[in-house]
């Protein structure tokens, strides 16, 4: 059974397909980067399983605030029911990008298990991050049809934004 035009024009968006992961992969890589550098505290007491808590915290917070935002931005209010069930869907799409940090998580885990120094811990993070930002923007590139060759300049590119974060870091620190 066809719908009508009326019930095309007010049905709930479709789930982001494979881009939103990339997208979110991206951004909560970005994210974790951007908290590793701003909770180094020289000086300070460290204590990297609070930094791990935060850096989770903070990666929730922003995908369920992200997915808020993308419902309310989408939403027709000609539908009620779809309300809920649309929140639910906007806000579950935001999953990639809190996995996206958890290998800064596990990094900050496992450095209050073994004591590793801070510096050290930030400097294996963001250098991690932005290997896994140049990840994936090389395979976001592949996935929109940059030739395998030219991908990985992509790659470079996502990668700056990794370097960014360390230069700022650097600076401010």
């Amino acid at each position: 059974m066809t719908a009508s035009p009326q019930e095309r024009a007010f049905s709930p968006p479709p789930p982001r397909q494979h881009a939103g992961w990339r997208f979110s992969g991206v951004y909560g890589t970005v994210l974790a980067s951007g908290l590793l550098a701003a909770l180094e505290r020289t000086g300070e007491h460290y204590s990297p399983f609070y930094d791990a808590t935060w850096v989770l915290i903070t990666a929730v917070t922003a995908g369920l605030a992200h997915g808020y935002a993308h419902h309310m931005t989408t939403h027709q209010p000609d539908f009620p029911g779809h309300r809920w069930r649309g929140l639910g869907r906007a806000m579950w799409q935001e999953w990639p990008m809190v996995a996206a940090t958890l290998p800064s998580v596990a990094l900050l885990l496992l450095a209050g298990l073994t004591g590793w120094p801070e510096n050290r811990v930030t400097g294996v993070g963001l250098a991690l991050n932005t290997a896994l930002l140049f990840g994936w923007g090389t395979l976001s590139a592949v996935r929109v049809g940059y030739r395998r060759s030219t991908a990985p300049l992509i790659g470079l590119a996502d990668a700056g934004i990794g370097v960014l974060v360390i230069v700022a870091n650097a600076l401010i620190k």
